[in-house]
């Protein structure tokens, strides 16, 4: 589907004609991918998926929604070592999808679509994610857009593709014989271009080859467990954009600070400035403060919020793991509490009500390949916190026992299905809120199976 480059006035159509913009046939297209295999239960020529029209929030129209789990989760629950577990998502095969708060999009869909672009979030609602994540970094005229980090657009986008390069923090040096000669060190900020500029570029998946010597080379590096197939469109958007889609969509909101690589102020923009700005942008939207939850590794922007947007700051999430939580001259140990920063009683005394560590934290082992809780998920739910965890389906085969998401936990993961064992512990003996996904299909298949809402 061709994007048109107004993304405001596309938004603006979005309001006065939603189900004509956004039908079912044309939310249909992101997930092509999957088009044969929505539903088990049916087959090829039935039309198994449901279009359901979420509750619509209260400043935002509504589009209808095919909801659809596609082939991967079936092939994760496949590939599960028998058990209790396999045989009752096996028994959940013909269920009907539908959307749950407990699949949260982690960056819309980018396992296989370029994150945080208009085709991925649309893919990730279409999976049955409630709420849906935006990283917020901010342009050099001060505008909120979505990107993973202030400095990615050299990975994430086409940037060294277009004029904009040479606005680059560090931009590509092309030698008098077409050798790129810095491939290790170029970075392009959000901060160094502007919105309109911003608007201009294409997301693509997340790599860069630091070896290269062109900038072709240097783009086309997405490793070969993802794809590029769906690299097409990529339209990015800003954090206005973002609100209006989501809201659209009948999703909940999970925008996350992120921290800036500029020294603040920037040109005279404050970090109180921008932290607040993150949260205005929602109300002039008209969403609901319990529809909203801000996020931040920096546990200081969560304490500004609590404490000058209470309404907003009683669903601000403190995301945290080894970079944040480990106390000084220690090495973190999810099972030992002398090496964490802060007890989780001080979180919690805080006023921090969620906290959002990855899955390896808040799981161990028990020696013999079986996963349990940590004593960091044991602590957390004794002083009251409810917890989200992020990030699953960013790793890859696990058949070597995954990679740092899965940390310490080898004796119990050697293949693809035990993620389902993973999500099992996570939801029913930690007792997560939530799952942050990059193919949130497979967290809401099994909170469907479970009747997780």
């Amino acid at each position: 589907m061709t994007m048109l480059n107004n993304s405001v006035a596309k938004l603006k159509r979005l309001k006065k004609a939603p189900l004509k913009k956004f039908g079912t046939i044309g939310l249909a297209i992101p997930l092509a991918i999957t088009s044969t295999l929505l539903i088990t239960g049916c087959d090829e020529d039935s039309d198994s998926s449901t279009e359901v029209v979420p509750t619509p929030p209260a400043t935002e129209p509504t589009q209808s929604v095919a909801y659809t789990y596609g082939v991967r989760p079936f092939y994760l629950v496949n590939d599960m070592d028998e058990g209790p577990l396999k045989d009752e998502l096996m028994a959940c095969s013909a269920q009907t999808p539908s959307k749950t708060d407990f699949s949260i999009a982690h960056r819309g869909a980018p396992l296989q679509l370029p994150e945080h672009t208009y085709d991925s979030y649309v893919a990730s609602a279409q999976m049955g994610a409630g709420i849906l994540e935006c990283d917020v970094a901010f342009t050099s005229d001060g505008e909120l857009v979505c990107r993973h980090a202030q400095n990615d657009l050299h990975t994430t986008t086409n940037i060294l593709a277009t004029p904009l390069a040479d606005q680059c923090t560090v931009p590509p040096i092309v030698d008098v014989n077409g050798v790129l000669t810095n491939a290790d060190s170029i970075e392009c900020r959000t901060s160094d271009i502007s919105a309109s500029d911003f608007k201009t570029l294409k997301g693509k998946m997340d790599a860069a080859n630091t070896q290269a010597t062109s900038i072709s080379e240097y783009m086309d590096a997405t490793v070969s467990w993802r794809t590029d197939l769906y690299s097409q469109n990529g339209e990015l958007m800003t954090l206005k954009e973002h609100i209006a889609l989501a809201s659209s969509l009948g999703m909940k909101h999970t925008p996350e600070l992120k921290s800036p690589v500029v020294t603040m102020p920037f040109n005279g923009y404050s970090l109180d400035a921008y932290r607040q700005q993150l949260i205005d942008t929602y109300k002039a939207a008209g969403v609901s403060a319990s529809d909203v939850y801000p996020q931040s590794f920096n546990i200081e922007d969560v304490e500004y919020w609590i404490k000058n947007e209470p309404a907003f700051g009683a669903n601000a999430v403190y995301l945290m793991d080894d970079s944040n939580e480990t106390a000084v001259n220690k090495t973190f140990d999810k099972n030992d509490s002398t090496t964490w920063l802060h007890s989780l009683a001080d979180i919690k005394a805080r006023g921090i009500n969620i906290i959002a560590p990855p899955p390896w934290i808040l799981v161990t082992t028990d020696g013999n390949g079986k996963l349990i809780p940590s004593e960091y998920a044991k602590q957390a739910k004794a002083n009251n916190l409810d917890i989200i965890t992020w990030s699953l389906e960013r790793s890859g085969p696990l058949a070597g026992g995954g990679d740092w998401y899965y940390s310490d936990l080898g004796d119990a993961i050697n293949n693809d299905g035990d993620m389902m064992n993973y999500i099992d512990v996570l939801a029913q003996n930690v007792g997560v809120q939530g799952i942050f996904s990059d193919w949130p299909a497979t967290v809401s298949y099994y909170a469907n199976c479970k009747g997780l809402t």
